[in-house]
């Protein structure tokens, strides 16, 4: 069976399906190397392949489509607004084993959305339209959207609807924020409920997904076909396995500090590139504490003190202050203890 092939599958069948989330310079062969050793998701996205007159797929981002450790399905991701870039990458990915081909329209950088790429599209509905239109005809595999709400406002989503709708995707991913509100509060749920009643396609639940039961409650109150998971997975990498024993109405399984620790410890290994400096690579793993450290008891002076360590000595110190412990940990943001 092909990638794209066990995806419509997964798309078809009755579980939810979990997806981790494209995250640029973070989603790579390596890090997704170790999330699968914690149970994983059903399927992974790329970190996102830049579009533009003269591209070439990245190779570091090739690589995790044709050296995928993980056994499960892979969706390739493209950002652009250049019609005939986009059309050519999408059919020499193609040649590649992807699952399907996804238009990422969410992403909210500032030095993305200036180019009127990614989120900055949003402002555009005409020229997305367009896009869509052309790359409909050009995929033959599982076509696939991720967007966000609009740019400015949430309001701008009901002029989006008609536009993913006429184009037949098969699959549209929604980050329940606008572009400009980046990260921040309020996510407006209730907004994919509207798209999974509006498409005939299923939609996935982006945004702030950072617990077994409250995925099990989106998933309920949304109706969407399934998740996808970002920020949340790099700070528990268990959250796969415990939102498939929470919908099969299972105990959850906790980790313990030791087991947090020994999980950096491998991201360390997987991270490590020969030759770089040491305190590049201690500012390499800082990416990856921002997030583990909302989850660890006292998370606002555990911040402080990582964020400042330059040695491998002192990071390591850091984290073994903290987590060299037996206690269950929930790892959700403000609740650490379990």
């Amino acid at each position: 069976m092909t990638p794209s092939e066990t995806f419509s599958n997964l798309l078809r069948a009755d579980a939810p399906v979990l997806s981790l989330a494209p995250m640029q310079d973070v989603t790579t062969l390596d890090f997704m190397r170790v999330i699968s050793r914690y149970g994983g998701p059903d399927v992974y996205w790329t970190e996102y392949f830049r579009v533009h007159d003269v591209s070439r797929p990245e190779k570091w981002i090739l690589d995790s489509i044709t050296k995928n450790p993980t056994g499960k399905p892979i969706v390739a991701q493209l950002i652009g607004n250049d019609i005939p870039a986009l059309v050519r990458t999408a059919k020499l990915l193609q040649q590649f084993p992807v699952a399907a081909i996804d238009l990422n329209l969410g992403c909210p950088a500032p030095i993305v959305y200036r180019k009127c790429a990614g989120g900055g599209l949003l402002r555009e509905p005409q020229k997305i339209d367009a896009i869509l239109g052309a790359l409909r005809d050009a995929v033959t595999v599982p076509f696939t959207v991720k967007t966000r709400l609009g740019f400015e406002s949430p309001a701008e989503f009901d002029a989006l609807l008609p536009i993913f709708a006429r184009h037949a995707i098969d699959l549209l991913t929604v980050h329940a924020r606008t572009v400009a509100q980046m990260y921040r509060p309020g996510v407006r749920y209730d907004l994919i409920a509207q798209a999974a009643r509006a498409l005939r396609c299923p939609v996935f639940v982006n945004g702030n997904v950072h617990s077994a039961a409250q995925a099990q409650k989106l998933l309920a109150e949304t109706g969407a076909r399934g998740l996808m998971i970002g920020r949340g997975a790099i700070r528990n990498p268990w959250l796969f396995d415990q939102i498939r024993a929470q919908l099969r109405g299972e105990k959850i399984k906790l980790p313990t500090g030791h087991d947090v620790l020994a999980y950096i410890r491998e991201l360390w290994e997987n991270e490590i590139t020969p030759g770089v400096r040491e305190i590049s690579q201690v500012q390499r793993m800082k990416k990856f504490m921002n997030f583990i450290g909302e989850g660890v008891s006292s998370p606002e002076k555990f911040l402080h003190e990582i964020r400042r360590v330059e040695t491998t000595a002192d990071f390591w110190r850091v984290c073994e202050n903290f987590l060299d412990h037996d206690e269950p940990m929930t790892l959700e943001p403000g609740a650490p203890a379990g």
